[in-house]
């Protein structure tokens, strides 16, 4: 049975260049940037347990006063649990600072209990942060390729860029609500660009099948039968794939509610993406019928009367 059951056509078209705006989120990520986490800044990352609820502004006032005014404080998962992250400091070793730290904390008489501690080096997190560049620029080079061989080259530059621009977004909320931007999420956006492809691979080949079989429609309006053709396909999916990942967001707990924040966000821009992005870039690059009806090749001698 249909989600929908749709008696005309969308003009999803008509939308086709106020939805191809980027600049909020590009504003945001050349203003404020992306809050960089621990992985790719490098320092030290520890993480306390207080027997009640504690408080951060004294915590801070704490740490201000043992030399660590530098540091970042906030809650984690509950606000009994608090993460301390602190800059790399040279010639020192991360034990060290979490000793420094937990003497601070304690110095009023109060218990606190050390969770974990871990270091990262800030040369790791340099490469950390090219090896992530990189990964997303391969897969987006790869599937330029694979989309331009098994389509056409107008439809390849139209798959990448909705994923960039899935990218973009998705980098962009975190950078206007300033979340902090770990591996974790890195991992998030690359799932996000293959859930994505996923979406409008299956919408450019609708438009390829529906190029060559509705003969009288001029491009926009093929283009918005084939979308309006697998919009069901396209919400269930995406409502499926949301119900899963709320689950995760309001369950899953700290550890994993940036991953889960990320591609909550993605899989919406990537429907969205799927629907417009693609689609309009294919239609404002000129792609027509002529581009994805294959030529009929005439053998030598095939126009000949056979009895002859």
């Amino acid at each position: 049975m249909q989600l929908l059951k749709l008696n005309s056509t969308l003009k999803f078209m008509k939308l086709r260049i106020p939805a191809l705006i980027l600049s909020p989120s590009l504003g945001s990520l050349v203003v404020n940037q992306l809050n960089w986490g621990l992985d790719f800044t490098g320092g030290t990352l520890i993480e306390v347990g207080y027997p009640e609820a504690a408080k951060l502004d004294e915590i801070r006032i704490q740490l201000d006063r043992s030399g660590f005014g530098d540091a970042i404080v906030q809650n984690f998962g509950s606000s009994q649990d608090v993460l301390i992250r602190l800059a790399p400091r040279d010639g020192v070793k991360a034990v060290e600072i979490g000793d420094q730290v937990m003497v601070s904390l304690r110095e009023d008489g109060q218990e606190v209990d050390m969770r974990r501690i871990e270091f990262v080096g800030p040369n790791v997190g340099e490469e950390l942060t090219e090896q992530g560049g990189l990964a997303m620029l391969t897969a987006l080079i790869c599937i330029l390729i694979y989309v331009a061989m098994r389509f056409e080259w107008r439809f390849a530059l139209g798959s990448v860029s909705a994923l960039a621009h899935d990218v973009i977004i998705t980098l962009g909320l975190f950078s206007v609500l300033q979340l902090e931007f770990d591996l974790t999420i890195l991992a998030a956006v690359l799932a996000v660009i293959g859930y994505s492809l996923n979406d409008t691979i299956v919408v450019s080949d609708r438009i390829r099948e529906n190029f060559r079989k509705v003969r009288k429609s001029d491009p926009e309006e093929i283009i918005n039968i084939s979308l309006t053709q697998t919009l069901n396909r396209t919400i269930i999916t995406s409502v499926t794939t949301i119900l899963v990942l709320l689950a995760l967001f309001y369950q899953g707990g700290a550890l994993i509610h940036g991953f889960a924040t990320a591609l909550l966000f993605g899989v919406f821009i990537g429907t969205y993406s799927s629907i417009y992005i693609s689609s309009s870039v294919a239609l404002l690059l000129g792609i027509s019928k002529e581009d994805l009806i294959p030529e009929v090749i005439e053998k030598e001698g095939e126009d000949l009367d056979p009895m002859i």
